[in-house]
């Protein structure tokens, strides 16, 4: 019957192994900015964990504020990364 193909609308992406290493590597290099960032979060909480409990503005303390920044961070990496492995445009 014409009509009922369950194919692919479209072609298969070809995936260029270069380009797939490339943004392989730029987001390990964002991943472990990331993780050291992070990192120091824990080393805080756990070895000066009377740090955290300062309230250095707007009423928060610094274990809230460092929070959001990690989500903040997480948010402008990924904008990073999608930015670093953008298509080239060829026209």
């Amino acid at each position: 019957m014409a009509g009922l193909d369950h194919g692919a609308e479209y072609p298969k992406e070809v995936e260029d192994p270069v380009i797939a290493a490339r943004n392989a590597r730029y987001g390990m290099v964002l991943f472990l900015f990331y993780c050291i960032i992070y990192a120091g979060f824990v080393g805080v909480n756990a070895f000066r964990p009377d740090l955290m409990e300062l309230t250095p503005a707007w009423g928060l303390n610094v274990a809230v504020l460092y929070g959001f920044f990690l989500i903040g961070l997480a948010m402008a990496l990924a904008l990073v990364y999608c930015w670093l492995c953008r298509g080239r445009r060829t026209s």
